[in-house]
């Protein structure tokens, strides 16, 4: 007869938390962390990319050598980094990180500028494009995460799916700040082909007008 009556209990326990959104906020969990994977995929679709662009540039520009190694540096400390998107201050070392990659990429690509044996070079002109396209699926894979995040978390702080939230553990995700978000959002300048503006010339003061003959 218990065993009848905790069936029941739980039978109607599960109809609860179903109808309090139980299904829903297990199912936007999985989205955001299908989304994570995909930012996270997407991060590292880049970093390998740049030992071959590093090893390109140094065949033709072998004294950039400051340059090349920040490089390297802020790929090492990305792969470093044991993220974890549940915790904000893990996720915000993860930005900074790769904030400082992004930087270091938009200098040695601003370096690549001066020399144009390189930016003829097949293979460069390869992994330029192979960059752009990655930056660009990095933007879009991140868009869509701060997006299932927010979905996400308007869905827990609602009635009567907070209850549920709170009985089953569930918790507001972080997300992208908008400080460190502005700090990588920029993808590396990756267009080669017009070269950087002319500085303006500086403007010429005007000659005072000429005297009069009457005077």
């Amino acid at each position: 007869m218990r065993q009848v009556s905790r069936l029941w209990l739980l039978v109607v326990l599960v109809a609860l938390l179903s109808g309090c959104g139980y299904n829903a906020i297990q199912q936007k969990d999985e989205a955001v962390k299908a989304g994570w994977s995909e930012v996270l995929n997407q991060y590292k679709r880049r970093a390998d990319l740049i030992p071959n662009l590093v090893k390109t540039v140094q065949g033709y520009a072998q004294q950039e050598r400051q340059v090349l190694t920040d490089v390297t540096n802020a790929r090492a400390r990305v792969g470093q980094i044991q993220v974890n998107a549940d915790d904000a201050a893990s996720l915000q070392q993860f930005q900074q990180a790769q904030g400082e990659l992004s930087g270091a990429l938009n200098r040695l690509l601003m370096v690549t500028e001066n020399y144009p044996n390189l930016k003829s070079d097949q293979s460069f002109r390869d992994l330029q494009a192979q960059l752009e396209g990655t930056e660009n699926r990095i933007t879009v894979a991140r868009g869509r995460y701060i997006q299932l995040v927010q979905d996400y978390n308007t869905y827990i702080r609602q009635f009567p799916q907070l209850i549920t939230a709170k009985i089953t553990g569930a918790k507001e995700k972080p997300n992208f700040s908008v400080q460190n978000e502005a700090a990588i959002s920029e993808a590396p300048a990756v267009d080669f082909g017009s070269p950087p503006p002319a500085p303006a010339a500086p403007q010429q003061p005007t000659p005072p007008p000429a005297p009069s003959p009457d005077n």
